[in-house]
Protein backbone atom coordinates (compact mmCIF):
# COMPACT_ATOMS: atom_id res chain seq x y z
CA UNK A 1 0.00 0.00 0.00
CA UNK A 2 1.38 3.41 -1.03
CA UNK A 3 0.97 5.91 1.75
CA UNK A 4 0.80 9.68 1.47
CA UNK A 5 4.42 9.96 2.58
CA UNK A 6 5.47 7.56 -0.17
CA UNK A 7 3.55 9.56 -2.77
CA UNK A 8 5.30 12.72 -1.54
CA UNK A 9 8.76 11.15 -1.84
CA UNK A 10 8.01 9.68 -5.27
CA UNK A 11 6.62 13.03 -6.42
CA UNK A 12 9.78 14.84 -5.31
CA UNK A 13 11.97 12.30 -7.13
CA UNK A 14 9.93 12.64 -10.32
CA UNK A 15 9.94 16.45 -10.08
CA UNK A 16 13.72 16.54 -9.63
CA UNK A 17 14.20 14.16 -12.56
CA UNK A 18 11.87 16.16 -14.83
CA UNK A 19 13.60 19.41 -13.81
CA UNK A 20 17.03 17.97 -14.58
CA UNK A 21 15.89 16.62 -17.95
CA UNK A 22 14.33 19.98 -18.82
CA UNK A 23 17.52 21.75 -17.79
CA UNK A 24 19.61 19.48 -20.03
CA UNK A 25 17.27 20.09 -22.98
CA UNK A 26 17.42 23.85 -22.46
CA UNK A 27 21.23 23.74 -22.18
CA UNK A 28 21.52 21.69 -25.36
CA UNK A 29 19.32 24.16 -27.23
CA UNK A 30 21.50 26.99 -25.89
CA UNK A 31 24.63 25.20 -27.10
CA UNK A 32 23.08 24.82 -30.55
CA UNK A 33 22.22 28.52 -30.65
CA UNK A 34 25.72 29.46 -29.47
CA UNK A 35 27.16 27.23 -32.19
CA UNK A 36 25.06 28.95 -34.84
CA UNK A 37 26.04 32.35 -33.47
CA UNK A 38 29.72 31.37 -33.49
CA UNK A 39 29.40 30.27 -37.11
CA UNK A 40 27.76 33.56 -38.05
CA UNK A 41 30.46 35.51 -36.21
CA UNK A 42 33.11 33.50 -38.05
CA UNK A 43 31.45 34.41 -41.34
CA UNK A 44 31.42 38.06 -40.32
CA UNK A 45 35.14 37.92 -39.57
CA UNK A 46 35.79 36.45 -43.02
CA UNK A 47 33.63 39.07 -44.70
CA UNK A 48 35.46 41.81 -42.78
CA UNK A 49 38.73 40.39 -44.06
CA UNK A 50 37.39 40.44 -47.62
CA UNK A 51 36.24 44.00 -47.10
CA UNK A 52 39.74 44.98 -46.04
CA UNK A 53 41.14 43.27 -49.14
CA UNK A 54 38.69 45.12 -51.38
CA UNK A 55 39.44 48.46 -49.81
CA UNK A 56 43.19 47.86 -49.81
CA UNK A 57 43.48 46.75 -53.43
CA UNK A 58 40.88 49.10 -54.83
CA UNK A 59 41.70 52.24 -52.82
CA UNK A 60 43.48 54.01 -55.69
CA UNK A 61 41.18 53.43 -58.63
CA UNK A 62 38.03 51.88 -57.11
CA UNK A 63 38.76 48.92 -59.34
CA UNK A 64 40.09 45.45 -58.47
CA UNK A 65 40.74 42.72 -60.94
CA UNK A 66 38.75 39.54 -60.72
CA UNK A 67 41.98 37.51 -60.73
CA UNK A 68 43.38 39.38 -57.74
CA UNK A 69 40.17 39.06 -55.71
CA UNK A 70 39.67 35.38 -56.46
CA UNK A 71 43.31 34.69 -55.52
CA UNK A 72 42.71 36.38 -52.17
CA UNK A 73 39.43 34.49 -51.67
CA UNK A 74 41.03 31.13 -52.52
CA UNK A 75 43.52 31.72 -49.72
CA UNK A 76 40.60 31.99 -47.29
CA UNK A 77 38.80 28.87 -48.51
CA UNK A 78 39.37 25.82 -46.25
CA UNK A 79 37.34 22.68 -47.04
CA UNK A 80 35.42 21.52 -44.01
CA UNK A 81 35.34 25.04 -42.58
CA UNK A 82 34.84 27.64 -45.33
CA UNK A 83 33.70 25.82 -48.46
CA UNK A 84 32.97 28.70 -50.80
CA UNK A 85 32.86 32.49 -51.22
CA UNK A 86 31.00 34.58 -53.77
CA UNK A 87 30.93 38.35 -54.37
CA UNK A 88 27.54 39.57 -55.53
CA UNK A 89 26.45 42.69 -57.41
CA UNK A 90 23.34 44.69 -56.65
CA UNK A 91 21.16 42.30 -58.68
CA UNK A 92 22.40 39.31 -56.70
CA UNK A 93 24.52 37.87 -59.52
CA UNK A 94 27.90 36.32 -58.78
CA UNK A 95 30.76 38.60 -59.84
CA UNK A 96 33.66 36.60 -58.41
CA UNK A 97 33.79 33.27 -56.59
CA UNK A 98 36.18 30.77 -55.04
CA UNK A 99 35.83 27.25 -53.62
CA UNK A 100 32.54 25.39 -53.84
CA UNK A 101 30.21 27.01 -56.40
CA UNK A 102 27.63 29.11 -54.59
CA UNK A 103 24.12 28.21 -55.66
CA UNK A 104 21.88 31.06 -54.56
CA UNK A 105 18.36 29.87 -53.70
CA UNK A 106 16.95 33.34 -54.44
CA UNK A 107 18.47 36.64 -55.44
CA UNK A 108 18.61 39.09 -52.60
CA UNK A 109 19.85 42.64 -52.28
CA UNK A 110 19.75 44.42 -48.94
CA UNK A 111 18.60 42.00 -46.29
CA UNK A 112 20.88 39.62 -44.42
CA UNK A 113 19.92 36.07 -45.17
CA UNK A 114 20.82 32.64 -43.74
CA UNK A 115 20.17 29.33 -45.50
CA UNK A 116 20.82 26.37 -43.21
CA UNK A 117 21.26 22.96 -44.78
CA UNK A 118 22.26 19.51 -43.55
CA UNK A 119 25.94 19.87 -44.44
CA UNK A 120 26.53 23.63 -44.69
CA UNK A 121 25.05 27.08 -44.25
CA UNK A 122 24.96 29.99 -46.72
CA UNK A 123 25.29 33.45 -45.17
CA UNK A 124 24.79 36.67 -47.16
CA UNK A 125 25.27 40.43 -46.55
CA UNK A 126 27.36 39.94 -43.44
CA UNK A 127 29.05 43.35 -43.42
CA UNK A 128 28.15 46.83 -44.62
CA UNK A 129 30.71 47.61 -47.29
CA UNK A 130 29.25 51.02 -48.04
CA UNK A 131 28.55 49.83 -51.52
CA UNK A 132 24.83 50.47 -51.85
CA UNK A 133 23.96 52.46 -54.94
CA UNK A 134 22.93 56.07 -54.32
CA UNK A 135 20.56 58.14 -56.39
CA UNK A 136 23.29 59.33 -58.72
CA UNK A 137 26.20 57.37 -60.00
CA UNK A 138 28.55 60.28 -59.44
CA UNK A 139 28.08 60.08 -55.65
CA UNK A 140 28.84 56.37 -55.37
CA UNK A 141 31.93 54.71 -53.99
CA UNK A 142 31.31 51.34 -55.61
CA UNK A 143 34.29 49.02 -55.85
CA UNK A 144 34.17 47.57 -59.36
CA UNK A 145 35.47 44.11 -60.18
CA UNK A 146 36.73 43.80 -63.77
CA UNK A 147 38.74 41.20 -65.61
CA UNK A 148 42.30 42.43 -66.15
CA UNK A 149 41.89 42.78 -69.92
CA UNK A 150 38.69 44.81 -69.56
CA UNK A 151 40.33 46.99 -66.89
CA UNK A 152 43.27 47.82 -69.22
CA UNK A 153 40.85 48.53 -72.00
CA UNK A 154 38.79 50.96 -69.96
CA UNK A 155 41.81 52.77 -68.58
CA UNK A 156 43.52 52.94 -71.95
CA UNK A 157 40.43 54.38 -73.54
CA UNK A 158 40.02 56.77 -70.62
CA UNK A 159 43.56 58.22 -70.99
CA UNK A 160 42.59 61.05 -73.29
CA UNK A 161 42.74 64.83 -72.87
CA UNK A 162 41.04 65.87 -69.75
CA UNK A 163 38.69 68.08 -71.70
CA UNK A 164 37.00 65.01 -73.13
CA UNK A 165 36.67 63.20 -69.78
CA UNK A 166 34.00 63.41 -67.20
CA UNK A 167 35.56 65.04 -64.17
CA UNK A 168 33.22 63.42 -61.69
CA UNK A 169 35.37 61.30 -59.40
CA UNK A 170 34.26 58.10 -57.73
CA UNK A 171 33.53 58.33 -53.99
CA UNK A 172 36.10 58.89 -51.37
CA UNK A 173 38.92 57.60 -53.60
CA UNK A 174 38.76 60.83 -55.65
CA UNK A 175 38.73 62.97 -52.50
CA UNK A 176 41.83 61.25 -51.17
CA UNK A 177 43.50 61.52 -54.56
CA UNK A 178 42.80 65.27 -54.79
CA UNK A 179 44.18 65.83 -51.32
CA UNK A 180 47.38 63.96 -52.15
CA UNK A 181 47.55 64.44 -55.92
CA UNK A 182 50.93 66.12 -56.01
CA UNK A 183 52.68 63.44 -54.00
CA UNK A 184 50.95 60.70 -55.94
CA UNK A 185 51.92 62.39 -59.21
CA UNK A 186 55.55 62.32 -58.18
CA UNK A 187 55.23 58.66 -57.22
CA UNK A 188 53.65 57.87 -60.60
CA UNK A 189 56.44 59.55 -62.57
CA UNK A 190 55.16 63.11 -62.36
CA UNK A 191 51.71 62.26 -63.76
CA UNK A 192 48.61 62.04 -61.58
CA UNK A 193 46.90 58.57 -61.68
CA UNK A 194 43.68 58.06 -63.60
CA UNK A 195 41.01 57.23 -60.94
CA UNK A 196 38.11 55.16 -62.10
CA UNK A 197 35.37 57.39 -63.39
CA UNK A 198 32.81 57.31 -66.16
CA UNK A 199 34.83 57.13 -69.36
CA UNK A 200 34.02 59.83 -71.84
CA UNK A 201 33.13 57.32 -74.48
CA UNK A 202 30.63 55.54 -72.14
CA UNK A 203 27.15 56.95 -71.79
CA UNK A 204 25.31 57.27 -68.49
CA UNK A 205 23.16 54.16 -68.99
CA UNK A 206 26.13 51.95 -69.85
CA UNK A 207 28.07 53.32 -66.90
CA UNK A 208 25.17 52.53 -64.52
CA UNK A 209 24.82 49.08 -66.06
CA UNK A 210 28.56 48.49 -65.54
CA UNK A 211 28.30 49.52 -61.88
CA UNK A 212 25.23 47.34 -61.34
CA UNK A 213 26.80 44.39 -63.12
CA UNK A 214 30.38 44.57 -61.85
CA UNK A 215 30.04 46.65 -58.68
CA UNK A 216 30.53 44.93 -55.29
CA UNK A 217 27.33 44.86 -53.32
CA UNK A 218 27.41 41.88 -50.93
CA UNK A 219 29.06 38.59 -50.03
CA UNK A 220 27.73 35.03 -49.99
CA UNK A 221 29.72 32.60 -47.83
CA UNK A 222 29.18 28.84 -47.67
CA UNK A 223 30.47 27.47 -44.35
CA UNK A 224 30.51 23.82 -43.33
CA UNK A 225 28.35 22.98 -40.33
CA UNK A 226 30.38 19.84 -39.59
CA UNK A 227 32.34 21.34 -36.65
CA UNK A 228 29.13 22.68 -35.12
CA UNK A 229 27.34 19.38 -35.70
CA UNK A 230 30.22 17.45 -34.14
CA UNK A 231 30.28 19.77 -31.15
CA UNK A 232 26.51 19.64 -30.65
CA UNK A 233 26.57 15.85 -31.08
CA UNK A 234 29.18 15.48 -28.34
CA UNK A 235 27.16 17.87 -26.19
CA UNK A 236 24.05 15.78 -26.86
CA UNK A 237 25.91 12.62 -25.80
CA UNK A 238 27.01 14.36 -22.62
CA UNK A 239 23.45 15.51 -21.89
CA UNK A 240 22.06 12.05 -22.58
CA UNK A 241 24.68 10.58 -20.24
CA UNK A 242 23.63 13.03 -17.54
CA UNK A 243 19.96 12.17 -18.12
CA UNK A 244 20.79 8.45 -18.04
CA UNK A 245 22.70 8.79 -14.78
CA UNK A 246 19.90 10.94 -13.36
CA UNK A 247 17.41 8.25 -14.38
CA UNK A 248 19.51 5.61 -12.65
CA UNK A 249 19.79 7.81 -9.58
CA UNK A 250 16.04 8.47 -9.53
CA UNK A 251 15.32 4.77 -10.06
CA UNK A 252 17.79 3.89 -7.32
CA UNK A 253 16.20 6.42 -5.00
CA UNK A 254 12.78 5.03 -5.86
CA UNK A 255 13.87 1.45 -5.13
CA UNK A 256 15.79 2.49 -2.01
CA UNK A 257 12.79 4.32 -0.58
CA UNK A 258 10.51 1.43 -1.47
CA UNK A 259 12.87 -0.96 0.29
CA UNK A 260 13.00 1.36 3.29
CA UNK A 261 9.21 1.50 3.34
CA UNK A 262 8.96 -2.28 3.00
CA UNK A 263 11.59 -2.74 5.71
CA UNK A 264 9.58 -0.51 8.01
CA UNK A 265 6.44 -2.48 7.25
CA UNK A 266 8.28 -5.76 7.80
CA UNK A 267 9.66 -4.53 11.11
CA UNK A 268 6.16 -3.61 12.20
CA UNK A 269 4.91 -7.01 11.07
CA UNK A 270 7.76 -8.75 12.86
CA UNK A 271 6.93 -6.93 16.06
CA UNK A 272 3.30 -7.89 15.71
CA UNK A 273 4.25 -11.46 14.78
CA UNK A 274 6.55 -11.62 17.79
CA UNK A 275 3.74 -10.45 20.02
CA UNK A 276 1.38 -12.95 18.39
CA UNK A 277 4.00 -15.69 18.70
CA UNK A 278 4.42 -14.95 22.38
CA UNK A 279 0.66 -15.06 22.78
CA UNK A 280 0.49 -18.35 20.87
CA UNK A 281 3.22 -19.81 23.01
CA UNK A 282 1.28 -18.87 26.09
CA UNK A 283 -1.87 -20.36 24.55
CA UNK A 284 0.10 -23.45 23.57
CA UNK A 285 1.35 -23.93 27.10
CA UNK A 286 -2.13 -23.34 28.45
CA UNK A 287 -3.61 -25.84 25.99
CA UNK A 288 -0.91 -28.38 26.80
CA UNK A 289 -1.57 -27.90 30.48
CA UNK A 290 -5.29 -28.26 29.90
CA UNK A 291 -4.72 -31.45 27.88
CA UNK A 292 -2.47 -32.82 30.58
CA UNK A 293 -5.05 -32.07 33.26
CA UNK A 294 -7.80 -33.56 31.13
CA UNK A 295 -6.09 -36.94 31.11
CA UNK A 296 -6.62 -37.32 34.88
CA UNK A 297 -10.46 -37.24 34.72
CA UNK A 298 -10.29 -39.49 31.66
CA UNK A 299 -8.25 -42.02 33.60
CA UNK A 300 -10.80 -41.84 36.44
CA UNK A 301 -13.70 -42.33 34.01
CA UNK A 302 -11.85 -45.23 32.34
CA UNK A 303 -11.12 -46.82 35.76
CA UNK A 304 -14.77 -46.53 36.89
CA UNK A 305 -15.94 -48.02 33.60
CA UNK A 306 -13.57 -50.94 34.08
CA UNK A 307 -14.89 -51.49 37.63
CA UNK A 308 -18.46 -51.51 36.43
CA UNK A 309 -17.60 -53.87 33.60
CA UNK A 310 -15.91 -56.36 36.01
CA UNK A 311 -18.92 -56.64 38.38
CA UNK A 312 -20.61 -60.04 38.33
CA UNK A 313 -24.18 -58.81 38.24
CA UNK A 314 -23.69 -56.30 35.39
CA UNK A 315 -26.03 -56.78 32.49
CA UNK A 316 -24.67 -57.41 28.98
CA UNK A 317 -25.99 -54.04 27.76
CA UNK A 318 -24.24 -52.14 30.55
CA UNK A 319 -21.07 -54.15 29.98
CA UNK A 320 -21.11 -53.20 26.27
CA UNK A 321 -21.58 -49.53 27.11
CA UNK A 322 -18.79 -49.54 29.66
CA UNK A 323 -16.47 -51.10 27.05
CA UNK A 324 -17.44 -48.28 24.66
CA UNK A 325 -16.60 -45.78 27.39
CA UNK A 326 -13.21 -47.42 27.87
CA UNK A 327 -12.46 -47.39 24.10
CA UNK A 328 -13.47 -43.72 23.71
CA UNK A 329 -11.43 -42.77 26.75
CA UNK A 330 -8.40 -44.57 25.29
CA UNK A 331 -8.92 -42.84 21.93
CA UNK A 332 -9.24 -39.42 23.56
CA UNK A 333 -6.19 -40.09 25.74
CA UNK A 334 -4.18 -40.98 22.62
CA UNK A 335 -5.24 -37.74 20.98
CA UNK A 336 -4.30 -35.76 24.07
CA UNK A 337 -0.90 -37.47 24.15
CA UNK A 338 -0.35 -36.60 20.47
CA UNK A 339 -1.40 -33.01 21.11
CA UNK A 340 0.95 -32.69 24.09
CA UNK A 341 3.73 -34.19 22.00
CA UNK A 342 3.03 -31.76 19.12
CA UNK A 343 2.91 -28.71 21.39
CA UNK A 344 6.16 -29.60 23.13
CA UNK A 345 9.12 -27.36 22.12
CA UNK A 346 11.70 -29.19 19.98
CA UNK A 347 15.18 -28.78 21.40
CA UNK A 348 17.61 -30.65 19.18
CA UNK A 349 20.61 -32.21 20.94
CA UNK A 350 22.78 -33.46 18.11
CA UNK A 351 25.04 -36.45 18.33
CA UNK A 352 26.42 -39.10 16.00
CA UNK A 353 23.55 -41.46 15.17
CA UNK A 354 23.55 -44.64 13.12
CA UNK A 355 20.44 -44.61 10.91
CA UNK A 356 20.47 -48.38 10.47
CA UNK A 357 20.39 -48.88 14.25
CA UNK A 358 17.52 -46.40 14.76
CA UNK A 359 15.47 -48.02 11.97
CA UNK A 360 16.03 -51.46 13.54
CA UNK A 361 14.74 -50.15 16.88
CA UNK A 362 11.64 -48.72 15.21
CA UNK A 363 10.96 -51.98 13.37
CA UNK A 364 11.28 -53.90 16.65
CA UNK A 365 8.72 -51.57 18.31
CA UNK A 366 6.27 -52.02 15.40
CA UNK A 367 6.86 -55.72 14.89
CA UNK A 368 3.35 -56.69 16.03
CA UNK A 369 1.70 -54.36 13.46
CA UNK A 370 4.06 -55.59 10.73
CA UNK A 371 3.28 -59.25 11.39
CA UNK A 372 -0.45 -58.57 11.70
CA UNK A 373 -0.59 -57.20 8.13
CA UNK A 374 2.08 -59.63 6.84
CA UNK A 375 4.15 -56.74 5.50
CA UNK A 376 7.62 -57.22 4.06
CA UNK A 377 9.90 -54.49 5.40
CA UNK A 378 13.42 -53.82 4.14
CA UNK A 379 15.91 -51.81 6.17
CA UNK A 380 19.24 -50.23 5.06
CA UNK A 381 21.95 -52.80 4.50
CA UNK A 382 24.84 -50.44 5.13
CA UNK A 383 25.25 -48.26 8.22
CA UNK A 384 25.08 -44.48 7.78
CA UNK A 385 26.12 -42.17 10.57
CA UNK A 386 24.56 -38.71 10.68
CA UNK A 387 24.34 -35.69 12.99
CA UNK A 388 20.91 -35.81 14.67
CA UNK A 389 18.96 -35.99 17.92
CA UNK A 390 18.52 -39.76 18.32
CA UNK A 391 15.29 -39.59 20.32
CA UNK A 392 13.63 -37.13 17.93
CA UNK A 393 14.85 -39.05 14.86
CA UNK A 394 13.43 -42.27 16.32
CA UNK A 395 10.07 -40.57 16.90
CA UNK A 396 9.98 -39.16 13.34
CA UNK A 397 10.88 -42.51 11.74
CA UNK A 398 8.38 -44.30 14.03
CA UNK A 399 5.56 -42.05 12.80
CA UNK A 400 6.61 -42.42 9.13
CA UNK A 401 6.88 -46.23 9.29
CA UNK A 402 3.60 -46.49 11.22
CA UNK A 403 1.95 -44.27 8.62
CA UNK A 404 3.30 -46.56 5.85
CA UNK A 405 2.04 -49.69 7.69
CA UNK A 406 -1.43 -48.18 8.03
CA UNK A 407 -1.46 -47.18 4.34
CA UNK A 408 -0.10 -50.49 2.96
CA UNK A 409 -2.37 -53.35 2.05
CA UNK A 410 -2.11 -56.82 3.62
CA UNK A 411 1.00 -58.47 2.23
CA UNK A 412 2.42 -55.12 1.09
CA UNK A 413 6.03 -53.98 1.10
CA UNK A 414 7.81 -51.16 2.89
CA UNK A 415 11.39 -50.12 2.21
CA UNK A 416 13.59 -47.79 4.23
CA UNK A 417 16.54 -46.35 2.27
CA UNK A 418 19.39 -44.06 3.23
CA UNK A 419 22.46 -42.99 1.30
CA UNK A 420 24.78 -40.06 0.69
CA UNK A 421 23.98 -37.45 -1.96
CA UNK A 422 27.34 -35.73 -1.48
CA UNK A 423 30.27 -35.86 0.89
CA UNK A 424 28.35 -33.90 3.55
CA UNK A 425 24.66 -34.57 2.75
CA UNK A 426 22.49 -37.67 2.81
CA UNK A 427 18.83 -38.65 2.46
CA UNK A 428 16.40 -41.04 4.19
CA UNK A 429 13.37 -42.47 2.36
CA UNK A 430 10.37 -44.51 3.52
CA UNK A 431 8.64 -46.19 0.56
CA UNK A 432 5.40 -48.18 0.48
CA UNK A 433 3.20 -49.69 -2.22
CA UNK A 434 -0.09 -48.52 -0.77
CA UNK A 435 -2.65 -46.30 -2.51
CA UNK A 436 -0.55 -43.17 -2.03
CA UNK A 437 -1.89 -39.67 -1.49
CA UNK A 438 -4.28 -38.09 -3.96
CA UNK A 439 -3.11 -34.92 -5.72
CA UNK A 440 -5.68 -32.69 -3.99
CA UNK A 441 -4.42 -33.73 -0.54
CA UNK A 442 -0.65 -33.53 -1.13
CA UNK A 443 -0.38 -29.93 0.03
CA UNK A 444 -2.30 -30.64 3.24
CA UNK A 445 -0.84 -33.88 4.58
CA UNK A 446 1.58 -32.10 6.92
CA UNK A 447 -1.09 -29.82 8.39
CA UNK A 448 -2.22 -30.54 11.97
CA UNK A 449 -5.40 -32.63 12.32
CA UNK A 450 -5.55 -33.48 8.63
CA UNK A 451 -6.00 -37.22 8.15
CA UNK A 452 -7.66 -39.66 5.77
CA UNK A 453 -7.52 -42.46 8.37
CA UNK A 454 -10.65 -42.78 10.45
CA UNK A 455 -8.61 -43.86 13.48
CA UNK A 456 -5.83 -41.32 12.95
CA UNK A 457 -5.33 -38.16 15.00
CA UNK A 458 -3.96 -36.04 12.15
CA UNK A 459 -0.88 -35.06 14.13
CA UNK A 460 1.59 -37.80 13.14
CA UNK A 461 2.99 -36.17 9.98
CA UNK A 462 2.72 -32.70 11.57
CA UNK A 463 5.01 -33.92 14.38
CA UNK A 464 7.38 -35.42 11.78
CA UNK A 465 7.62 -32.14 9.90
CA UNK A 466 8.19 -30.28 13.15
CA UNK A 467 11.12 -32.56 14.06
CA UNK A 468 12.62 -32.42 10.55
CA UNK A 469 12.47 -28.61 10.41
CA UNK A 470 13.98 -28.38 13.90
CA UNK A 471 17.00 -30.26 12.52
CA UNK A 472 17.26 -27.91 9.52
CA UNK A 473 16.33 -30.69 7.10
CA UNK A 474 13.54 -30.91 4.53
CA UNK A 475 10.78 -33.48 4.08
CA UNK A 476 9.03 -34.11 0.76
CA UNK A 477 6.21 -36.31 -0.46
CA UNK A 478 6.83 -38.06 -3.80
CA UNK A 479 4.62 -40.53 -5.67
CA UNK A 480 6.03 -44.07 -5.80
CA UNK A 481 5.34 -45.33 -9.30
CA UNK A 482 3.42 -47.34 -10.23
CA UNK A 483 1.67 -46.85 -6.90
CA UNK A 484 2.44 -45.98 -3.34
CA UNK A 485 4.10 -43.10 -1.52
CA UNK A 486 7.63 -41.91 -0.78
CA UNK A 487 8.47 -39.67 2.16
CA UNK A 488 11.98 -38.31 1.57
CA UNK A 489 14.08 -36.51 4.18
CA UNK A 490 16.72 -34.36 2.44
CA UNK A 491 19.82 -32.37 3.48
CA UNK A 492 20.65 -34.68 6.33
CA UNK A 493 24.16 -33.85 7.59
CA UNK A 494 26.62 -36.73 7.49
CA UNK A 495 28.74 -37.20 10.61
CA UNK A 496 32.46 -36.64 10.16
CA UNK A 497 34.46 -39.86 9.99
Amino acid sequence: MITRRNWLVYGVLIAVWVGLVGWQIAEHIRVQRDGHAALVNRAKDISNTLGVVLRAQGRFFGVITKEQLETAMKALVKPGELDGIAVLNESGDVVAAAGTPVDLPVKTSNTSTEYWGDENVMLMNLVDLGTNMSSTVENTNITVILPETQQRQIFSRSNRPTSSLNTNDVGTNVSRAQGRGEGRGQRWGGRPPDYFRKPSWMNEADYKALIQKQGVHSFALVLSTQPIRAFTFHDLLMRLTVVFLATLAAGGGFLAWRNVAKSSELQIRLVRASELNSHLKEMNLAAAGLAHETRNPLNIIRGLAQLICKQDDVSPEIAKKTRDIINEADRLTAQLNEFINYSRPREVRRSVVDVQFVVSEVVRALNYDIEEKKITLQIPAEPLKIQADEQLLRQALFNLVLNAIQAANIGGTIEVRCDKTSQNDAYIEIRDNGPGVSSEHRNEIFKPYFTTNERGTGLGLAVVQQIILAHGWEILYLPNEPKGAIFRIDHVKVAAA
